[in-house]
Order: structure tokens, then sequence, then C-alpha cells
């Protein structure tokens, strides 16, 4: 069998001419068609990785904004409960400082309410007291009692000496009931003592309580019943108050 060759030359140049148009014609475009795909892809996946990392960027940043926030939170939080007992302890403080206050003053109250009313108590015993020897003593006045008096007055005349010294000349002796003659002679006697040359006489006065009321020019002295009673009733005064013991008056 003979070979054409002129036939395999046409056939080699038509498959060379083919492959060049193909090469020409479809090859290059499809593969300039898949080399832009691939840089279209390459770009597109390069702005994905630029978009990727901006986002994870942002979502870092967010992120650290929100631990910022949270540890914000945490110590307003932590501010808010430390002021809030802050003001919790100021407030028991102060309660219990009012407290103390208020219970200092009603001890204080108390105190002086029981003070008060012991005084109460003392000054009404007291007034019982001095009402029970008043009524006893006036129930029990006759002119025994009152030459008693009279008899003690003469007794203590020396003790008020000082004041009747000088005095003038004329005395009176003021009495209940009259009184008898030993009892004027003893007072007469003992005004002598202490006042010499001064001349007595002698008054009665039924209003008035039992005792001896003796005066020479300006000064009186009194020894009665209701002098006993007055002093009785500045003593127990005395007493109650606290106060210390004043000078005796001239009776007794």
């Amino acid at each position: 069998m003979s070979i054409d060759w002129i036939t395999v030359g046409a056939q080699i140049v038509n498959f060379l001419v083919l492959v060049w148009l193909l090469k020409r014609f479809l090859y290059r475009p499809i593969l300039d068609g898949i080399d832009a795909r691939e840089a279209e892809i390459t770009a597109r996946m390069g702005e994905a990785a630029q978009i990727e990392a901006a986002a994870q960027q942002q979502k870092a940043e967010y992120e650290e904004r929100i631990e910022a926030l949270q540890a914000s939170r945490a110590e307003t939080l932590e501010a808010a409960r430390q002021e809030a007992e802050k003001e919790r302890h100021e407030m028991l403080t102060e309660a219990r400082r009012q407290m103390d206050h208020e219970q200092a003053e009603r001890a204080v109250q108390r105190t002086e309410d029981a003070r008060a009313f012991r005084a109460e108590l003392q000054k009404s015993a007291a007034e019982a007291l001095l009402s029970l020897t008043r009524k006893a003593l006036t129930d029990l006045a006759d002119e025994t009692l009152e030459r008693r008096i009279v008899a003690r007055a003469a007794a203590r005349l020396p003790e008020v000496a000082d004041r009747l010294r000088g005095s003038a000349k004329q005395a009176v002796a003021l009495t209940r009931d009259p009184l008898p003659e030993e009892a004027r002679a003893r007072l007469r006697d003992a005004l002598d003592a202490v006042a010499p040359g001064a001349v007595l006489s002698f008054e009665t006065d039924p209003a008035r309580s039992p005792g001896l009321s003796l005066t020479l020019g300006s000064v009186q002295v009194d020894w009665t019943i209701g002098d006993y009673l007055e002093d009785l009733e500045a003593m127990l005064d005395e007493s109650m108050n606290g106060a210390p013991g004043g000078e005796s008056r001239d009776v007794g």
C-alpha cells in the first residue's frame, strides 16, 4: 500500500490550521475568560479578605467596647454599692446617736420627774406634818402652855440682850391670855437684867397665837406657837431644797 504524501501533508496543514484557529478563536478567548474570571475571583477574594479583616477588626473593637462597658458597669455598680453602704452606715450611726440622745433625755427626764415627785411628796408630807402640829398645838394650847412659853422666853432674854440694850425705856409684853403675877415678875426681872430701867407693861389679844411678843422701842421679839411653826416650816423647806441651815429666829 502506498502513502499519498500530498494528502498527508494537506491533512497536517489542515490540522495545524485547525489548531491555530482553535487557539486563535477558541482557546485564547476561553483562556482569557478563565484568566479574567480567576482575576475577578482573586480580586473578590481579596476584597472579601479585606472585608473580613475589617469585620474582624470591627468585631475586636466592639468586643473591646463591650468589655470596657462591662468593666465600667462593674465599677459603677461597685461605686454605687460602696456609696449605698456608706449612706447606710451613716444612717445607722445617726439613728444610733439619735436613739442614745433620746434615751439620755428620757433618763434625765425620768430623774427630774422622780426628783419632782419626791419633792412634791416631801412637801405634802411637810404640809401634813405642819398642819397636824399646828392643830395639835392649837388644841393643846391653854394658859399653862402660854405661861411655859413666857417662862422660856424670860430665860432666853440674855440671848437677845444686844438687840434690846439701848432701846426705848417703855416695853410692852403682849400675850393671848392674862399672865399671872408670878410670870409677870419673872419677865420683869429678866428684862431688867438685859435692859435696866425699862418699864414693862402687859397687854392681851385673844385673837393671837399663844405665846409672848415683847416690844421695846423699835425692837420686837416673838416667842409664839406660830413662830415655832414658821421656824419648823422653814427648816423643812431647807431640808427639802438641800439648802444649808440659815440663822434661827429669836424664838425657841
